[in-house]
């Protein structure tokens, strides 16, 4: 019996310690990171260079939320891996480049991994969403709010240059086909969830920056 209870008590240490991990060591470790991609990629375009090439993935761009507080800055990396979604938020694979016709989308943890997306549910529509990268910055309004749009992990379509629902009534990009969109993915609730929640934008501004 005392050896029974002293398992128990082992194995729900080791439970506690693996929840700890992912609930605060990760965010520790991952915090860490941002700072370091977008200290690199800042010294890059000191010497002219777009992107850099980090342990993580390729770190192109910075974005920033005032939604998220005025010291809000996260590293945008290339692709939607776990290494990169570790890192930063992820530039979608096969949608749009930042400022170009069509659907620029992103993606990152709402908690654990640095919870980049930790407010999404704070945000409102009129937000403004801004992307730095080496020669411009990019301000986009959002149209819908953080808590507006949900919808299964299944549906691609919100990736689409032009994401039209395909449920009728449901909400679709605000826009035109061929506008230049912005598209925010993360998961719908703080657990494990099947559902995302999605929010979309449209380019208002861009700024070149002076060499």
């Amino acid at each position: 019996m005392l050896v029974g209870g002293i398992a128990l008590i082992t194995v729900g240490a080791i439970v506690l310690g693996w929840l700890a991990w992912q609930f605060w060591g990760t965010n520790w470790v991952s915090k860490g990171r941002q700072a370091e991609v977008v200290a690199d990629l800042q010294e890059e375009w000191g010497d002219g260079t777009v992107s850099t090439d980090t342990d993580f993935g390729r770190a192109t761009s910075i974005l920033r939320i005032p939604r998220f507080g005025a010291d809000y800055e996260a590293p945008i990396l290339e692709g939607s891996s776990d290494e990169v979604l570790a890192a930063g938020v992820g530039h979608l694979e096969d949608t749009a480049a930042v400022g170009e016709h069509g659907n620029y989308a992103l993606a990152a943890h709402r908690v654990t991994h640095g919870e980049p997306f930790a407010d999404f549910p704070e945000l409102r529509e009129g937000d403004l969403v801004h992307i730095e990268t080496l020669d411009a910055d990019y301000t986009y309004a959002l149209d819908t709010g953080g808590p507006d749009v949900t919808v299964p992990f299944t549906a691609s379509w919100v990736l689409d240059p032009f994401p039209v629902n395909p449920d009728p009534g449901g909400t679709t990009a605000p826009g035109r086909p061929g506008a230049r969109l912005i598209t925010l993915v993360t998961c719908s609730e703080l657990f494990r969830t099947d559902n995302r929640s999605v929010a979309f934008g449209h380019l208002v501004e861009r700024v070149a920056k002076l060499p």
